[in-house]
């Protein structure tokens, strides 16, 4: 902290020699090792303090260039050591400015008014008319703004999540700007009401209006040329590049925005993508990712998604406006020009391909496809478990985390298999089952929520679930027993009690965050309550949950165990855990053969085609070989081998144990 001493009469003589001036010096403070070498031609006023300017600058192609400060206009500004300034082509006023930092040729950087620099900004999210309205804020999750935008059926809860944001806006909000230290702000032009965290880069940038740049050391923020934001706020480790445009937006942890990408009234919450298209009123969701000049994201609440080219929505029907609205859950894709028309509802990890426009809900058939076919939506149910592609998305999710901020606001749940999504396979099964039986096994077609499902396509998909649902009991009942030392069935028992009793009944995926909804309950009660009292505690529950999943998710599936068996855990012998070993280990086998020979498609003949352009056959296939690589040295493909292999021998290990102790 640098202690201040008025300037004297020497350093001002010395000033105005190097073409300074100032309307009134004796509010001009110094360092005590300031040094008036490094001021020339700048113009001060209001109350002024400098900081020490002896390092040395070296920029790119062996430029040197010493801190000070050079043809400036500085109005009530406090700027720290070792900062270089160089050319305000307007002004800098009403700023703290940290140390270290490199500002060059910019026109306006001021603070125009009492500002919470984008917090509270109401993003209109969802609904374009409004009534679902989250406040951008520097510590806004995926799961506060989640209960925000969706729970307006509670609006003690509301109330109270408004005045927790309004709490924390009111508590930065200040005349004078913050940047912090180590920031370089170059060759932009108007930056106005923006907070700037340590180590950010600005670059080119067109205008900032109203904001807050959330960067770090451990994370910092790039924000890049010809970049326009007004009303915003953007998280640690995020780049906005590329002529994007962004206005009333949330921007969260490791996302990035850029090649002309333009955003109005959306969330993106960490490690989004949005590059050449458009979204207008959009919950993006940790990992919603959009690369395509001709795709719109409208009026949805997504995460995990891969939109193709040309994605669309609508949302509205030419009647009362753009007022519809809605959800794709979690991992799902849509192909190039895939449209949906809102109002509807689609399943998690499902494939959506072609045109829908009967306002289909199928989240509780998760792993599907949505196919078009003359102009009717085909439903496929499970068919998205079976492909290489859904597999492949979950391992390189955990991978493409960018978030490097210690401090990391969104709790993310990666499990493709979790009591989320298998209480909706288990919810699957009952209506394929009940369609089944109402219409018929010999029916050719059944229907469901306005979608047509072929006879096959619907006993294949309860064998899919069940396989499913055989995998991730196995897995959680291996995972219990696996590394225990027990004798007999008691040792057994003992160790298949739950630890808690929290997790029974329904879950819930809040944007990432898979947890029971008596938990989300009782965090919504305790908001209403006011028991939870600033973000900071609301934020630090949501993360004490995401903790505790595994011992969560073990009471649920114990739960479901006993009531698939119809037996209490003191009623469980070692042969029923044998059959569920037996089973899982059938069901991860069987599934990893069917990705087998997903993954074999990709080396067809067929895929080869344009491959070796002017040569033969075999020159074709070395083609092939030398871009694509060969079928059993694709990394993929080893690795379900041994999968196979390792689950193979795990669950022969568990059984042989299990004998032993009979």
């Amino acid at each position: 902290m640098n202690k201040y001493r008025q300037i004297n009469s020497n350093e001002i003589s010395a000033l105005e020699k190097q073409h300074c001036s100032c309307s009134d010096w004796s509010k001009v403070f110094v360092s005590e090792n300031f040094s008036t070498e490094h001021i020339q031609y700048c113009t001060f006023s209001g109350d002024i303090k400098l900081g020490a300017f002896n390092k040395e600058y070296t920029l790119d192609g062996n430029i040197k260039r010493h801190s000070g400060i050079y043809k400036a206009v500085i109005h009530n500004c406090q700027i720290g050591d070792d900062t270089y300034i160089y050319k305000t082509n307007n002004y800098i006023a009403n700023y703290e400015i940290g140390g270290g930092c490199y500002i060059e040729n910019i026109d306006i950087l001021a603070v125009t008014e009492k500002s919470q620099f984008g917090n509270c900004t109401p993003v209109s999210a969802l609904n374009e008319g409004g009534g679902r309205e989250v406040p951008a804020c520097d510590l806004l999750t995926a799961h506060s703004a989640y209960m925000m935008a969706l729970y307006r059926h509670r609006p003690q809860l509301t109330k109270k999540l408004n005045s927790l944001f309004e709490q924390y806006a009111q508590g930065i909000a200040s005349e004078f700007g913050h940047i912090g230290n180590n920031v370089i702000i170059r060759n932009c032009h108007i930056i106005k009401n923006v907070k700037i965290g340590d180590n950010a880069t600005l670059e080119g940038c067109s205008e900032l209006i109203n904001g807050s740049i959330n960067s770090n050391t451990f994370a910092p923020v790039y924000i890049g040329i010809n970049v326009i934001a007004h009303n915003f706020v953007v998280s640690s480790g995020s780049e906005i590049t590329e002529a994007a445009i962004i206005d009333r937006c949330f921007v969260g942890q490791g996302c990035q925005i850029g090649k002309q990408y333009s955003a109005a009234d959306s969330l993106f919450f960490c490690n989004c993508q949005g590059f050449h298209g458009e979204a207008a009123s959009i919950f993006a969701g940790p990992f919603t990712v959009t690369h395509h000049k001709s795709s719109l994201l409208i009026a949805g609440m997504f995460s995990f998604l891969n939109a193709g080219s040309g994605s669309n929505q609508s949302n509205h029907m030419y009647k009362l406006g753009p007022i519809h609205q809605g959800i794709v859950e979690r991992g799902s894709k849509t192909t190039s020009d895939s449209y949906i028309l809102w109002p509807a509802k689609i399943g998690a990890f499902t494939l959506v391909m072609g045109r829908h426009t009967e306002h289909s809900d199928t989240s509780d058939l998760p792993f599907s496809y949505l196919i078009e076919q003359d102009n009717e939506t085909i439903l496929v149910p499970g068919a998205n478990l079976k492909s290489v592609g859904t597999i492949r998305d979950a391992q390189k999710w955990p991978k493409r985390d960018r978030r490097k901020d210690p401090n990391k606001l969104d709790q993310i749940n990666f499990n493709l298999l979790s009591p989320y999504t298998i209480q909706k396979m288990m919810a699957g099964q009952e209506i394929l089952q009940t369609l089944k039986q109402v219409s018929g096994e010999t029916c050719e077609t059944y229907y469901y929520q306005n979608n047509r499902i072929k006879n096959s396509s619907l006993r294949k998909g309860i064998d899919i679930y069940e396989m499913g649902i055989s995998k991730f009991l196995g897995n959680s009942i291996i995972n219990r027993l696996e590394n225990d030392d027990f004798k007999n069935i008691d040792d057994i028992r003992k160790r298949l009690m739950p630890d808690t009793e929290e997790g029974l009944g329904d879950w819930l995926d809040i944007s990432g965050l898979i947890a029971p909804r008596t938990s989300i309950d009782n965090i919504i009660r305790d908001i209403e309550s006011e028991k939870i009292s600033s973000l900071e505690e609301l934020n630090d529950r949501f993360a004490e949950i995401h903790k505790n999943y595994y011992t969560l998710e073990w009471t649920w599936a114990i739960d479901k165990i006993q009531k698939r068996l119809g037996k209490s855990i003191e009623e469980i012998t070692i042969d029923d855990i044998i059959s569920i070993v037996e089973n899982w280990k059938t069901s991860v086998i069987t599934l990893d053969k069917i990705l087998y020979e997903d993954a074999k498609k990709e080396f067809t003949l067929k895929v080869k085609t344009s491959f070796g352009v002017d040569g033969s056959e075999k020159e074709k296939q070395k083609d092939f070989e030398y871009v694509r690589g060969d079928f059993d040295q694709n990394q993929f493909v080893i690795e379900v081998q041994k999968h196979i292999e390792k689950k193979s021998e795990l669950g022969n290990k568990i059984i042989a144990k299990l004998k032993q102790a009979q």
